[in-house]
């Protein structure tokens, strides 16, 4: 229905053709598409987390093994809508509620990479197999990275910070009656919706320019099945830009209609959302800068092995 509509307004309507049309297209059914599932995901994930506080991902944790505690660290992070640097806060409430490295460590990663608007974009764009995929292969590479950097790291590498962090204040989790968790759900989607939306249209916006103009014998020739390192190339380039997965995700279509890989685009948008320049200079407010390069060495090396195990299974 949608798109016969679009296709009525660009085509019949403003009377569009070539390269334009296809721009024109692809923006305003893709814009349409994304924001309206994104809002349904993150209502129902906003709803979810007023059940949920750090103690009780604590609690959760407490007494289980480190594989458990990882992964409820990790599946909690699919319900925290935060990119790499505002992750940082929470992290630090996990450290003080005493909950393991291991586990604090897996947030850490999980959080802004299966970020559940990457997960709700990748899900409109490419369907529930795609999304499942990603946010699985997002959790495996959160409990291990989480599990090796505890191995590696010493208690020396975490520097206590007292007046940073008490700026760290667990959210008030009270008792509210159905009705108002329903009500504070929407409202808190709507504030994410109004946070978001300028960086959604950004991102679809030069996927649109990418849809239409770029020849997809340029992306193939250099992050094609042609060359062998076009994922550790994808992840590399990544990691220097600081980009929320609302602004990186909509990219991935049009790469991959171009003729990247998807498992290179998946780690590319990987690479972005999870490690950034801006997330190591926070970080080395609680840690030394021997454990920020081997937590970026970690995650970066796994974000690359998911790339090609994505390209080898897709």
């Amino acid at each position: 229905m949608w798109n016969e509509t679009v296709n009525y307004l660009v085509y019949g309507l403003f009377n569009m053709s070539g390269n334009i049309a296809k721009s024109v297209h692809f923006f305003i059914y893709d814009s349409i598409k994304i924001l309206t599932l994104v809002l349904v995901i993150v209502y129902v994930i906003s709803f979810i987390q007023t059940y949920i506080s750090t103690e009780t991902v604590r609690d959760f944790i407490q007494g289980k093994s480190q594989f458990v505690g990882n992964l409820l660290a990790a599946i909690f992070g699919i319900l925290t809508p935060f990119c790499s640097c505002s992750s940082i806060p929470l992290f630090l409430g996990f450290t003080q509620a005493r909950i393991p490295r291991s586990a604090t460590f897996s947030f850490l990663i999980s959080s802004p990479m299966n970020n559940e608007i990457a997960i709700a974009i990748l899900f409109a764009t490419f369907g529930w197999k795609i999304a499942l995929l990603y946010t699985l292969f997002g959790l495996i590479t959160a409990i291990i990275g989480g599990f090796i950097v505890d191995k590696v790291s010493k208690d020396e590498d975490i520097l206590i910070n007292i007046p940073y962090m008490r700026q760290v204040h667990s959210a008030s989790f009270i008792k509210v009656i159905f009705k108002k968790r329903l009500s504070d759900a929407w409202k808190n989607a709507l504030t994410i919706m109004k946070d978001i939306y300028l960086y959604v249209f950004a991102g679809i916006a030069v996927g649109a320019i990418i849809h239409g103009f770029v020849p997809a014998d340029f992306i193939t020739k250099y992050a094609g099945s042609n060359n062998p390192f076009a994922v550790f190339v994808a992840v590399i380039a990544g990691i220097p830009m600081y980009a929320g997965a609302s602004t990186i995700a909509p990219l991935i279509e049009p790469l991959t209609s171009k003729g990247m890989l998807m498992g290179t685009a998946l780690s590319f948008m990987m690479a972005v959302v999870a490690l950034s320049l801006p997330e190591a200079m926070i970080l080395k407010k609680v840690m030394s800068w021997r454990l920020i390069m081997l937590f970026f060495g970690i995650v970066g090396t796994g974000i690359i092995l998911v790339g090609y195990l994505f390209n080898a299974i897709l």
